[in-house]
């Protein structure tokens, strides 16, 4: 297969099961590397590309014309707040997204939610 193929078939799958239900993940620093990572493991392997070859990942992304896997999910997780926000008072998701449980966390740090990530940067 020539290279625009292989792309199409990335930008079809490959990222579509990067992306499942991604919409209400909460994404940290190790799960943006490791989505990075991986896409950047298809793309070099697309490309016939080893790390031992010593291509920068900006070069790779520029050859294959392609975004940050992580911008695409976090802009999909804009949209999908947006959808929720449109919902009627009734909906689950809405009354998900709007709960505030009662009583205290755990002593330590506390941890991420999904609520404490929507602050998106563009």
């Amino acid at each position: 297969m020539n290279k625009e193929t292989k792309l199409r078939i990335h930008n079809i799958t490959a990222k579509a099961a990067l992306k499942f239900g991604s919409e209400v993940w909460v994404m940290k620093k190790r799960e943006e590397q490791r989505l990075e990572a991986a896409q950047m493991e298809f793309l070099r392997h697309l490309l016939g590309i080893t790390k031992l070859d010593k291509e920068k990942n900006q070069c790779i992304k520029k050859e294959t014309r392609t975004q940050n896997i992580v911008k695409e999910i976090k802009r999909y997780q804009k949209k999908w707040l947006q959808h929720v926000q449109r919902m009627g008072r009734n909906r689950i998701p809405k009354q998900a997204l709007r709960h505030r449980t009662k009583g205290r966390r755990n002593i330590g740090r506390p941890k991420k939610r999904w609520r404490d990530q929507l602050h998106f940067e563009d």
